[in-house]
This record gives structure tokens, C-alpha cells and sequence, in this order.
């Protein structure tokens, strides 16, 4: 299992308030709208991201990171074999991506997940 990437996401109620200081004064491009959750970041290197969300997508809790990693089964088997709770999932969700939440030592509730 190889980390592909990771994303703050930002809880808020007003997502479309993140669009001037980070797409008009930054210059990041909105990469993903769903209404519930928009992405800005750079079309020349998708390492570049960061999300506001408003829930995590099929009425979760919205994540404090997320990290997309190579095989999301693999990463779940580590998880449950470290003792760490599955909070939600695995999912196959409608958007196109197979997740887990799961909490890291500090309590941030991490969106672990995969594009199919």
C-alpha cells in the first residue's frame, strides 16, 4: 500500500465563502464541486489541494484529512491489524471513490480512500 496524496478538508456551512482567498487571491483552480464539498487546487500538480465541506459526502462527519492511497482494501487490513476502530465503512460511494474513516492517535477523524 503506497499514500497517493492528502487533503485538509475544512468544515464549514459556507463553502462558496472559501472561493475569493482561494481561488481568486491564490490562483487555485476549483478542481471538484459537489455541492456539499469544493476542492481548489492546481491542474498541474494534484498534490496540491485542499477541500471545504459542509459533511462528508452520504451524511458523515466531514474528515479532517483525507488521504487517497493505491489499494484501500490493504490499507483497511493494516488499520483494523494496528487495533485502530473503523469508524465508517469501507463504502463504495456513488462519487466514485471506496473509503474507511478511521481516528489517528490525536483524534482527527481521517477519510482513507481510494478512486475505483
Amino acid at each position: 500500500m503506497k499514500v497517493k496524496r492528502i487533503v485538509t478538508n475544512v468544515n464549514t456551512r459556507d463553502i462558496a465563502a472559501a472561493k475569493s482567498f482561494y481561488q481568486d487571491v491564490l490562483g487555485l483552480d476549483l478542481l471538484m464541486d459537489h455541492g456539499w464539498i469544493a476542492t481548489y487546487g492546481s491542474h498541474e500538480d494534484m498534490n496540491i489541494q485542499i477541500s471545504f465541506a459542509s459533511q462528508g459526502g452520504s451524511d458523515t462527519r466531514t474528515p479532517d484529512l483525507s488521504i487517497e492511497v493505491d489499494d484501500v482494501d490493504a490499507a483497511l487490513e493494516r488499520m483494523k491489524s494496528a487495533g485502530f476502530p473503523i469508524e465508517y465503512g469501507p463504502a463504495d460511494e456513488p462519487w466514485g471513490v471506496r473509503r474507511f474513516y478511521v481516528r489517528d492517535p490525536f483524534g482527527k477523524l481521517i477519510n482513507i480512500l481510494a478512486h475505483s
